[in-house]
């Protein structure tokens, strides 16, 4: 078996904004398995600035890998443990390898076209028009639940955006989430949440930046609306230290991005441990290709999560690859009759 490594710059159709910046390309990497004649792909998903193997010894780790491929998966997802985004791709490869083809990692009613995934509908920061036009967009394309990224414009104008939803939306019409990526502060958090909770929101996501134990259990336990850990989960890579935060901080959600926890079986990990906790979570993107997209979402469906999940973000990019992904009424589809789906060609 023969392993190769690729490069691949996404190109956001429009500048994203977040509280850690303007987004306007993505760097992700191929791991391409070669074996008879037959081919493996899998997507590296990472986030520069946000996933923990952003580091500059990254490529270095590819080659290795890719090298030491016939050393097997376990040999290798062992090797990568600080390498999450590689562990993904790994599994995704070795998966694809054994798949009928390339891309039907795990078959079901959904890669059937059988059945659907409730997912949300992403409004990303931006001046107040941009925003609104946003929202009225993913209101009128189906979506029944609504995420907005928040903290980088004026707190008030934010409130503003989820006032005007509420006047004409009820909870039972609208599902409204929010992701503060951490802008907030140990010391006006609590107020804010509290402010946010007159709009009747289903969660806030990582109100502060992670790394803050205390100030996290704290606001954990007071808050007056549920929170969901995000970018706490990075770097969290042994099961005792999963336990320990989750029973410190004691959130009501854990949001999962597989790209940032260790692929497949990280996420697998992460969700016995919560609901061993009674704590809640649901799955979602890091800004993959379709390629890793198509694959999170084929896991995605077979855990039969019915809450809506964060797959919604394959339609930012001008050069992705064509797939039979789809985005209709508020859910994600695989649509197998689409014409000239998968042009995957490194």
């Amino acid at each position: 078996m023969e392993a190769k490594y690729y490069k691949y710059i996404l190109k956001f159709k429009r500048p994203s904004g977040t509280s850690r910046g303007i987004l306007k390309t993505k760097e992700t990497w191929f791991i391409v398995l070669y074996n008879n004649g037959i081919r493996g792909i899998g997507e590296c998903g990472i986030l520069r600035g946000l996933s923990i193997d952003d580091r500059p010894d990254y490529k270095t780790q590819l080659k290795y890998t890719c090298d030491n491929i016939n050393k097997g998966l376990a040999y290798l997802l062992a090797q990568n443990i600080k390498f999450p985004s590689i562990q993904m791709g790994l599994e995704m490869a070795f998966k694809s390898l054994k798949a009928q083809d390339d891309f039907t990692l795990f078959p079901s009613k959904f890669t059937k076209n059988e059945d659907n995934i409730a997912i949300n509908g992403l409004v990303w920061m931006g001046t107040e028009a941009f925003m609104k036009q946003q929202i009225q967009d993913k209101i009128e394309a189906g979506f029944k639940c609504i995420k907005l990224k928040i903290g980088a414009i004026d707190f008030k104008t934010e409130l503003s955006l989820l006032k005007g939803i509420r006047k004409e939306f009820s909870e039972s019409d609208i599902e409204l989430r929010v992701d503060a990526n951490g802008a907030f502060s140990p010391d006006n958090a609590l107020e804010k949440l509290k402010q946010l909770s007159d709009f009747k929101l289903h969660s806030i996501e990582q109100p502060i930046k992670q790394n803050q134990f205390k100030a996290m259990a704290n606001l954990c336990e007071q808050t007056p609306l549920p929170i969901a850990l995000d970018e706490e989960l990075i770097g969290v890579f042994t099961t005792e230290n999963k336990i320990e935060l989750l029973k410190t901080i004691k959130p009501q959600f854990i949001i999962l991005k597989p790209s940032f926890i260790g692929g497949f079986k990280g996420t697998d990990e992460w969700i016995t441990l919560a609901q061993q906790q009674d704590i809640g979570w649901w799955i979602t993107s890091a800004l993959e290709s379709n390629v890793g997209l198509s694959a999170i979402a084929q896991y995605t469906y077979l855990k039969q999560n019915k809450m809506p999940q964060g797959l919604g973000t394959g339609s930012l990019f001008t050069n992705n690859f064509q797939s039979p992904l789809q985005v209709k009424n508020g859910t994600l589809q695989y649509n197998i009759n689409k014409n000239n789906f998968w042009n995957f060609n490194l």
